[in-house]
């Protein structure tokens, strides 16, 4: 009976985080295009900046780099385990579970991975708005993809 309980939470959780990846892949994309648009310049007659980061974000700090990486390929983790996890509310048994859980686990060590950049971010302070729901919305996922991952876990042998 607990199982049956568990499954429209699991697909709320689903949904729900499905749609929190792909704004996070949306705002990092977006971030990942500026800083690819207005990095550093290098040419015959440039010098490279005392303190250069091959990871330069003009919008961010010195953490932005990093967790704007981490937050595309927790982005697109996330959004791809959805389809296992599909698959698994589907047919809710205990042979769909593995698949399932392995693909929501991974996506959630990615986004605590970014999320805990994300920390770095909020902790040297300079970054634009963006930013700013980027960590909020990774913050939050780091919760509710765990809740996920509890609640497909709800499945009980026949």
């Amino acid at each position: 009976m607990v199982g049956a309980q568990m499954k429209p939470v699991a697909s709320l959780l689903l949904v729900l985080n499905f749609c929190m990846y792909v704004i996070v892949l949306g705002i990092a994309g977006w971030a990942m295009n500026r800083a690819i648009d207005h990095g550093f310049l290098i040419g015959p007659d440039f010098n490279l900046p005392a303190h250069f980061s091959p990871i330069y974000f003009p919008m961010g700090n010195a953490a932005t780099g990093f967790f704007v990486t981490f937050a595309l390929l927790a982005g697109v983790v996330g959004a791809a385990s959805t389809i296992s996890g599909l698959s698994h509310i589907r047919s809710w048994t205990v042979g769909s579970l593995p698949a399932a859980a392995t693909a929501a686990t991974i996506a959630w060590t990615l986004t605590v991975l970014a999320m805990g950049f994300a920390w770095k971010e909020i902790e040297l302070h300079v970054r634009n708005a963006k930013l700013r729901t980027m960590e909020a919305f990774l913050i939050i996922l780091s919760v509710t993809q765990l809740l996920y991952i509890a609640a497909v876990h709800g499945v009980r042998r026949p």
